[in-house]
């Protein structure tokens, strides 16, 4: 999931621009992309699109970021959207282990109800003072938690930090990406605010892809291909990937080297990652 591009969902029109894209995953927001007076129009038209055949037919990873636990929209929302084409619901605002065993529990009893067999995952946004000190627990919460993904503007401006403070901002992502990492869970970046910057999105896509992130959000169209191609590994990322993996597997060796790098049994496994990315990835242009 390279790139995740917000449609809101209160805006149809956008549905098919957003379906024809090459962003890898698409996520409609119900929260703070839709005033209260159109809260249930949106959430009506996101589920009818969800239902519909071409987004059946598309391979592309569906989310809904749906309105907080604490909103009274909350189990409306999962109602109009629970069904057997969403991937995951994006979980906003999240500050406990409970909130996510709540929401998982909510999902449970929908999916049971509508025969539903493939469990549909959480993306935990972490948003908060309180959900990054408590991001571990979140992410390890359920085992429906697929990943977490930050929330910048909620967690940043309410205390008066820059969000164009970069340390900041690295801080925030070294925080969550080892919160993910300890319940083995993936971390997706979150969007960019400023749409013509793509150069201050690129540089803050590749801080995230240093630290293990597997990729970013779009807040538009423009910054799908920058995504995508800072979250793909290259070719000689995947070459060096291919000749640990050969390596280990001809010889047997706990620790070897390979191009004059020492290697041993972490960097086998981020090698089989990286492979097993590439193998995911479509073919480049």
């Amino acid at each position: 999931m390279r790139s995740k591009l917000f449609v809101p969902g209160s805006r149809p029109e956008l549905f098919p621009k957003a379906l024809a894209s090459q962003a890898d995953s698409l996520s409609f927001d119900l929260e703070d992309a839709v005033p209260e007076s159109g809260k249930a129009e949106a959430r009506r038209l996101v589920g009818q699109a969800l239902q519909s055949p071409e987004f059946a037919a598309s391979r592309k990873i569906l989310i809904v970021r749906v309105n907080s636990l604490a909103s009274p929209h909350f189990a409306a929302d999962l109602a109009a959207v629970v069904g057997p084409r969403l991937d995951l619901v994006n979980l906003p605002k999240v500050e406990s282990a409970a909130d996510v065993r709540a929401a998982a529990q909510a999902l449970a009893a929908l999916e049971s109800v509508r025969g539903l067999s493939r469990p549909i995952g959480i993306l935990a946004n972490i948003e908060s003072p309180r959900g990054l000190r408590l991001a571990a627990e979140i992410a390890g919460a359920d085992p429906r938690v697929a990943g977490l993904q930050i929330g910048y503007a909620d967690l940043m401006e309410p205390l008066g930090i820059d969000r164009s403070n970069a340390q900041a901002v690295q801080q925030i992502q070294f925080a969550v990406r080892l919160a993910a990492g300890e319940a083995g869970l993936w971390a997706c970046d979150a969007a960019y605010g400023a749409i013509k910057d793509l150069e201050g999105y690129r540089t803050e896509a590749l801080a995230a892809k240093r630290m293990g992130y597997i990729g970013k959000s779009c807040i538009h169209p423009t910054q799908i291909a920058v995504a995508n191609e800072i979250f793909r590994p290259t070719d000689e990322e995947i070459a060096f990937a291919r000749r640990v993996v050969e390596t280990a597997e001809k010889t047997g060796a706990g620790a070897f080297t390979v191009d004059d790098r020492m290697i041993d049994a972490p960097f086998i496994r981020r090698a089989r990652a990286v492979l097993a990315i590439a193998q995911q990835l479509p073919p480049t242009a």
